[in-house]
């Protein structure tokens, strides 16, 4: 097990109050809290080695390559990456996925098939759209059902030879749904589909091994899992990649430049074009570096406790309802108070301290399917305390009683 007390002491700002309360922080699915190791790590950047990358021959532009490139190493063996220019560094999980579906544009044609889970966040749904309003091809969703889980005999027959792409996210935002990403994956490409599985929220809880998952695109945003904004990963097949064309053009993803005709760089510079964000990469490296000397399993395993907790807690709440109760799901819990308004509720926790997410989460085809305006999420990281649960039921208990 972990020691929360002592990890709790690696992020400052949860010593803060709100409000005149304690803060409670309870909206890590949006963003996870930055401990100092990392916050040391951007700290030392700025102030011993700010320099550009890959271009110059000086002392701190080497060592900051040198740093920049250490990370992308981490992010390889993190992931269980084959090669380390299958590894494209990003500013975050919407990037990654709009240079596949950008890149796409060259490889469908009118008629093709892409599916898209019910469950997932706009950033995996409108870079689609937009795709296929460029070529023609057509949208299918897989559906999902009550308790927050996709139909997986529906998605079976869905498949065809038709199908090119299937898109999904390995955990739901709004749901904490699991979902079975394996089967997924194996069963699009039996008929020859290409996959990309959107992990930004799974990246905090599990370890995706990429060669095991044999994923074709797997994206990740720094920022869920104790990195900073702006930085994230998008993996890609060396074969995949390749196909490719360049998203954007500039400095860095050239070979050579002329006014009659330009050549590419070779994989990652591809995908990279720019001065990149050098520290937040490196600092995505020590992230990742604080999370494994934790443990995924570690915490996953008292999230889950957490999880449990709060669970029972929350429903012993008079006229609470929780949306998404897979069989399979993590530390994320979405409720309403019947007759009451999400946002009011979030409104009234925040005054008393505790902050959550209110609204659809960006995955509005998730609350029309429950016909909702949306939820309250509370979700729960690897340094939240049971204690801190009481307090949100306390709370909860405290608004219901403000808005009957």
């Amino acid at each position: 097990m972990i020691d929360v007390a002592k990890i709790r002491k690696n992020f400052p700002i949860l010593t803060r109050e709100v409000n005149g309360k304690p803060l409670v922080y309870l909206d890590n699915a949006a963003t996870s809290q930055t401990p100092t190791q990392v916050i040391d790590v951007i700290v030392d950047y700025y102030t011993n080695y700010n320099a550009n990358i890959h271009r110059g021959v000086h002392s701190l532009s080497q060592e900051a390559t040198d740093a920049y490139e250490q990370a992308r190493a981490k992010v390889q063996q993190h992931f269980n990456i084959a090669k380390p220019y299958e590894v494209i560094l990003t500013s975050g999980t919407t990037h990654s996925i709009n240079i596949v579906a950008s890149g796409f544009t060259r490889l469908l044609k009118k008629g093709d098939e892409l599916l898209v889970s019910a469950m997932e966040h706009h950033s995996n749904i409108v870079p689609w759209q937009m795709l296929c309003e460029r070529t023609g091809a057509i949208l299918k969703v897989i559906p999902m059902n009550e308790q927050g889980e996709l139909e997986m005999k529906v998605y079976h027959k869905l498949l065809s030879n038709k199908t090119k792409f299937v898109f999904c996210n390995h955990i739901s935002n709004a749901l904490g749904t699991i979902n079975p990403i394996e089967e997924i994956i194996n069963a699009a490409h039996e008929v020859g589909a290409a996959v990309l599985v959107d992990g930004a929220q799974a990246a905090p809880h599990v370890k995706a091994d990429m060669q095991k998952l044999d994923v074709d695109f797997y994206t990740v945003s720094a920022h869920k899992i104790c990195g900073p904004t702006g930085v994230g990963m998008l993996y890609g097949k060396e074969e995949w990649l390749a196909k490719l064309p360049p998203y954007q053009g500039g400095g860095e993803m050239i070979t050579e430049v002329t006014f009659e005709k330009t050549t590419y760089a070779d994989l990652p510079h591809k995908f990279e074009a720019g001065t990149p964000n050098i520290c937040g990469g490196i600092a995505f490296g020590a992230a990742l570096d604080y999370i494994n000397a934790i443990g995924l399993k570690n915490i996953a395993a008292y999230e889950n406790e957490l999880l449990e907790y709060a669970t029972t807690k929350l429903l012993g709440i008079e006229g609470l309802k929780i949306y998404g109760t897979a069989a399979n799901k993590t530390s994320v819990i979405s409720f309403n108070i019947e007759g009451m308004h999400p946002y009011d509720i979030g409104s009234i926790l925040d005054k008393l301290g505790v902050a959550v997410r209110t609204g659809h989460h960006c995955a509005q085809p998730i609350m029309d399917f429950y016909k909702i305006p949306g939820t309250v999420r509370a979700s729960f990281s690897f340094y939240n305390t049971k204690e801190e649960v009481d307090v949100l039921v306390a709370s909860v208990e405290k608004a219901r009683a403000m808005l009957s």
